[in-house]
């Protein structure tokens, strides 16, 4: 087939009809293939199109909209008493064993301990207790993590197949390659593809401009594709102006200090991701931490930093710098966006908004946080996110006013040192975001068509988990649905099993999480089909069962009862 033939023929918008949808909006009866045969837009997702009714209740409705389910998605259910103290005890044994096997191990076999003592007068890299967690505990299920694949990863993908003789310290190949279903790559809008329009875009880009420019934008690097793919960022998000970064965690470690230093202070939320700890770090300013989510201990700490001042002189700050997340990747929850948008509106500092999972995933447009919320994007100082997860490209933007834009571009060192953004990457960008825009006018119903297949799925899957009695944590039309494990034997048990099924999901324990939060995130992608989404769901309930995960199901049971027992009396 020609260029966007593939893609014409897998997203036909002849397909783009009515058809009867259940409450999620998936379509009853009939093929269910992604990106075919979606709703018209965001508003009919959860209508019934022949009777253009609400299949939910309106407060539902309009609380599944403001990002806050009926119940309290942002708190963290009750967790059974019986659940916390064995997962303590669990680990309290675990550490024990480990630190009883290090000092039997010194005395049996020193030669295995000789990176952890003293060499030649050297000290040692790594102490043996700050290792301990590594060797002795990650150590055991590794098998677990940075499993090799090979191919795209779309909504299934090719995983090689791994053994491990000497408990998981080397691995070895067995040549097998394992198709599996993906529910743990960030590839959300499906665009993570070899073939189709996108794919075609970067084709032609990589004929007429090469591969690279294999300079920094100060010197040659910033070319015409680079200035236009700018341009189209801060109009997709509704920004001014934007500078594209080639790499997402530098998009933050790199350009907060150059925002802030000495005498300023960033109030940063306490789930904030990595490269936000960093960038906060690097600037050298005073840093206070909130409660995860909490916009009255917000409040408090901005009272108190006005009203005292810098430390020991109480000379007023020179900036305050608030700065959160769009979507919280680790526990799929959104921010409380509009009273901290209120706060700033009050206390008049700046806010920055980090929107890597949430760009192109929320909102009716798939414009972020502020499209899901209804807040103009004026409202926020710095709108920061990346390519790798809604766009399947690679690297970041940060974006804001004209003036702000103009001056990291001369001062940051993400664009001063930096290596400009690939042919390739920039090209995949744009084709990917301008079908989202629909303002490609050979697919220009495609993009939208991602958009709410994503909505869909992400619903459906979150709404059948808590059917099962799992207990889950986020917002509902998250892509990111953590899945409570609580136990660390559990985490790799779930894992193997997942895979045994012919699933790749990514299991999160301690130190990445609090140590009574073990989870595994599974990651909804537009390219996932209903009979894929079934599959999944079909198998987690059986581990469930296996590994005694389902810690509400008598809960679940009891409510389907009163449910019944409702309507009947109703009848």
């Amino acid at each position: 087939m020609g260029k966007g033939q593939r893609a014409v023929h897998a997203f036909k918008s002849t397909e783009f009809i009515e058809h009867a949808r259940d409450k999620d909006g998936l379509l009853v009866g009939g093929e269910q293939h992604p990106f075919k045969q979606a709703p018209k837009n965001s508003s009919t997702l959860l209508l019934n199109e022949k009777t253009a009714t609400p299949l939910v209740t309106k407060d539902t409705e309009q609380a599944n909209l403001a990002g806050d389910d009926v119940r309290e998605s942002n708190e963290l259910e009750a967790v059974p008493t019986l659940i916390l103290v064995t997962t303590y005890l669990s680990f309290l044994m675990l550490i024990m064993f480990a630190h009883m096997r290090d000092f039997i191990g010194k005395i049996l076999h020193p030669e295995q301990y000789v990176q952890l003592r003293e060499q030649n007068g050297y000290a040692p890299m790594v102490s043996d207790f700050e290792s301990l967690w590594t060797r002795r505990l990650y150590g055991r299920i590794r098998d677990c993590f940075n499993r090799p694949i090979t191919g795209v990863a779309g909504g299934r993908v090719n995983l090689l197949e791994r053994v491990s003789k000497d408990f998981n310290n080397t691995f070895q190949f067995t040549g097998r390659v394992l198709n599996v279903l993906n529910l743990a790559s960030y590839n959300y809008l499906g665009f993570a593809q070899s073939e189709g329009p996108c794919a075609d875009k970067v084709e032609e880009a990589m004929r007429a401009n090469g591969i690279t420019q294999g300079s920094s934008r100060a010197e040659v690097g910033r070319s015409r594709q680079l200035a236009e793919t700018e341009d189209l960022v801060a109009r997709f998000v509704g920004a001014e102006a934007a500078l594209i970064v080639s790499m997402g965690y530098a998009t933050n470690a790199l350009n907060i200090p150059t925002l802030v230093g000495k005498g300023c202070l960033i109030i940063s939320d306490e789930l904030n991701h990595s490269s936000l700890v960093s960038g906060a770090r690097l600037s050298g300013a005073t840093i206070r931490v909130f409660k995860h989510n909490d916009v009255r201990n917000l409040e408090k700490q901005l009272r108190f930093s006005v009203a005292q001042g810098q430390p020991r002189t109480h000379r007023p700050w020179k900036k305050i710098l608030v700065v959160i997340e769009g979507l919280y990747s680790m526990e799929g929850q959104l921010p409380k966006l509009p009273e901290i948008v209120e706060l700033r509106r009050k206390y008049g500092f700046y806010l920055f908004v980090d929107e890597a999972h949430s760009i192109g995933a929320l909102g009716k447009r798939g414009r972020g946080v502020c499209d899901h919320f209804g807040i103009d994007p004026r409202e926020v100082d710095l709108l920061m996110g990346t390519f790798t997860k809604s766009f399947g490209a690679a690297g970041g933007y940060i974006a804001g006013s004209r003036a702000l834009i103009n001056y990291l571009r001369l001062h940051s060192h993400s664009a001063v040192y930096a290596e400009a953004m690939s042919v390739p990457v920039l090209a995949q960008v744009s084709s990917s975001m301008r079908m989202i825009m629909g303002e490609d006018r050979e697919h220009a119903l495609e993009g939208q068509q991602h958009l709410e297949q994503l909505a869909v799925n992400s619903r459906y899957m979150a709404r059948r988990l808590t059917e099962m009695g799992f207990m889950t944590m986020g917002n509902p039309g998250s892509p990111v649905i953590p899945l409570l494990l609580f136990n660390p034997a559990k985490i790799p048990a779930f894992s193997r099993e997942c895979l045994r099924r012919n699933i790749a999901v990514v299991v999160v324990s301690y130190p990445a999480t609090s140590i009574i939060t073990g989870r595994v995130r599974i990651c909804i992608s537009a390219s996932h089909t209903r009979e894929d989404l079934d599959y999944a769901l079909d198998q987690f309930s059986e581990i469930g069962d296996l590994l005694m995960l389902k810690f509400h199901k008598d809960k679940v049971a009891q409510m389907q009862l009163e449910h019944s027992t409702a309507s009947k009396k109703s009848l």
